[in-house]
Parts: C-alpha cells; structure tokens; sequence
C-alpha cells in the first residue's frame, strides 16, 4: 500500500509514538487532559468551572484521551492501557450525573471510550454508558429542520435551530445503537441528520460551512456562520476535515452511495488545497498574514483520506494515500519527541479568532495515532 520509503517513515513514526506513549500514559492515567501547561497535561476532569458545566467533566474533547489508550491496547497488547481507558471512561459517569453540561458532543466523548471499551471486552457497563449517550443524542433531534441541534444556549443568542458540520462525527454513535439493538430509530436519525448535511452544508466546490442555522419550528435554512473558521462564507480547515472523514463514517455503516460521493466532493478541495509543504492553515481562505495552523486539521483529514482510499479502486486509492502521507509526515516534522512537553502534536488551532494559537490539543496526537496506525493496516475503528 506504501511506498518503501514511506513503509520506512512509518515504522519509524509508530517506534517514536510507542515510546513517548510508554511514559505519557503513566504521567497521565488519572487526567484527562485537554492541552499542556508548561509542557504538562492539564485535566478536565479535575477543572471547577464557574459558569458552563461543559468547560469541565463535560468538555467535548474528554473522550481521546481514553480513544487513545484503546488504540495503543490494540497495537501494543499492554493491559496497562485498557486499565488507563477505563480510569478516564469511569471519571465520566459524572457527566450524566450534571447532565446540563452534555450537548451534541456526546458521540466525541463515548465512542472512543466505552464504545470502544465494549468492543473490545464486551463490558456490560460500557454498552450501557454508550446507549445512555447515545439516547441523549437522539433526543436533540429536530423532526422539523431534520437535523441535530449543536450547542446548548449561549449567551444572548438563540442557537434552538443551529446545527455544525462536527457532529457528522457524533451520528456513529447512532449507528452504533442501531447495529447494536436492531432499532432502526437511531439509524434513522443519524441519515436524515447527514442528508440534512449533505444539501445545506457542502458547496457545490466542496467547502463546507461551519454552522447552518435553520429555524427550529417550521424548518428550512435561515443562514450560515463562519464559525471557527475566519469569516461567513471562507473554508475552516478542521471544519472541512470534519466533513471529508465524517461522511465517510456514515458510508461506512449505511454504504448509501451519495454520502462516498460527497466525503469525495470534500476530499478533492481538501487536496487542491494543500499548501507545498503539506502545513495546513486555520482556515483555506483565511488572510496570508498571520500565518495561522492547524496540524489537528491535517491529521482528521488524513484518517479519513485513508479510509476513502479503502473504499475507491485502485487508479483512485493512490491520490487519496500520497495525500494523507503527506499530511501526516508534515505533522510528525512539527511535532515534540521529548520528555519536554506530554503531548505530541504542538500546532493546534481550535479557531482562527482564538486568543491562543499553535499549541497542544489532545484530539491532534489521537488523530496522528488514529492515522498511522491506519496506514499499517490494523487499526482499531473506534467510530
């Protein structure tokens, strides 16, 4: 599948994730970190917020810390890493314990862990967990507009209609209840949510939007936001990896031929677009300066590049892997090998008109994982 070359980078890449991982996850196995200060991981899970409960427990990305233990159970066979997921996974029973925290975001936190967990082990309690979530998704279902409403309230706006391109990455928990349980609903849901996706989020060039406000009691699209990304109407990169990966998700648990065809559509502006050394910026048509990037963008983009290049014949699947090699070789050139700093990936953005840019953020070392361990043929699908 790669080139000798590349197989040669790859082993090499695996052997510096394998070891930096070895120490990390000891430091680490009772957090679950989110970024680094001063090179240490932070925790989530210890954090008091004063105001929204899902700037604590409830933070969105609380989720890889533990996707990325199961991930190195599955290459290494070590249990001390099914022994840290489970640490992580038990930390966030807490969550439907505060409840008003939880928000679309569900599918992030409990696929990769007790998704994942269950599996692996078929753990009764992990099955439970997910099926808990995966019901509190359902229930943000919105028959009118037939999308899945994002966020809760924010401060002086009305977000009852606003739905975002992330949460292509949380209807795989609703696959899951639907593989899992045999009830169709959850299946149902996930579809018309990725159709609703599908006609009002991609451009007929391939960008996406980042959120699409419909009006929540009669339904139809009322406008668009720039989100995360530099303005309304511009080209958020992670948002556009958001989109490229997650229709290939829903490909993959319903093979509806449109939604390869669309994961498609948003690869091949993807590509266009990569700038010649492979660093991917905050946003495809942000401004020249500042120079703003985001490798967490190049990492999702290259996991699901992968997994369209399984899905498309052989004159295809070349475009697709030399693309997600480069991506993921320019994130390694930038990333931190030392005892310096506990995570892997440094430049992470998670939007352009952020106070902070070009720092750690977990789902950037869970996604070059995810990616490699891709290339080698025997990843764990955790989505």
């Amino acid at each position: 599948m790669l080139q000798t070359a590349d197989e040669t980078w790859l082993r090499d890449i695996i052997g510096r994730v394998t070891a930096k991982m070895e120490w990390v996850s000891e430091k680490t196995k009772h957090k679950i970190p989110y970024t680094t200060l001063n090179g240490t991981y932070d925790d989530r899970a210890a954090l008091q917020p004063a105001g929204d409960p899902a700037d604590g427990i409830s933070w969105w990305t609380n989720g890889f810390w533990g996707g990325m233990m199961w991930l190195m159970y599955h290459e290494t066979g070590s249990e001390k890493y099914k022994a840290i997921a489970a640490i992580s996974e038990e930390k966030l029973d807490r969550c439907f314990e505060v409840f008003y925290g939880l928000h679309h975001d569900v599918g992030f936190m409990w696929l990769p862990t007790s998704v994942a967990n269950y599996r692996v082990t078929k753990n009764p309690e992990s099955r439970k967990r997910a099926l808990h979530a995966a019901n509190l998704l359902a229930g943000r279902f919105n028959l009118a507009g037939g999308f899945i409403r994002a966020w809760n309230d924010l401060e002086g706006q009305d977000t009852r209609g606003w739905a975002i391109i992330d949460c292509m990455f949380n209807i795989p928990l609703l696959y899951w209840a639907s593989e899992e349980t045999g009830d169709p609903r959850y299946k149902q849901i996930a579809m018309r949510h990725a159709d609703t996706v599908m006609d009002t989020f991609v451009r007929p060039d391939g960008s996406v939007h980042h959120i699409v406000e419909f009006d929540p009691e009669r339904g139809g699209v009322v406008r668009t936001y720039g989100g995360q990304g530099y303005e309304e109407g511009s080209s958020w990169t992670r948002g556009q990896s958001w989109g490229l990966y997650g229709f290939m998700m829903s490909y993959i648990h319903t093979h509806k031929e449109a939604y390869l065809q669309t994961a498609k559509r948003i690869a091949h502006y993807f590509i266009a677009n990569i700038p010649e050394q492979g660093v991917i910026p905050v946003d495809f048509r942000q401004p020249q300066a500042p120079r703003l990037e985001d490798d967490t963008a190049a990492a999702i983009a290259a996991c699901g590049l992968i997994e369209l290049a399984k899905a498309v014949g052989a004159n295809e699947r070349r475009l697709y892997l030399d693309a997600a090699v480069k991506l993921l070789k320019a994130v390694d050139a930038r990333c931190d090998w030392t005892e310096g700093s506990d995570a892997i990936v440094q430049y992470g953005s998670a939007a352009y008109h952020s106070k902070a840019h070009h720092h750690p953020i977990i789902y950037g070392d869970y996604y070059l994982m995810e990616g490699i361990f891709k290339l080698k043929g025997n990843d764990l699908y955790l989505w």
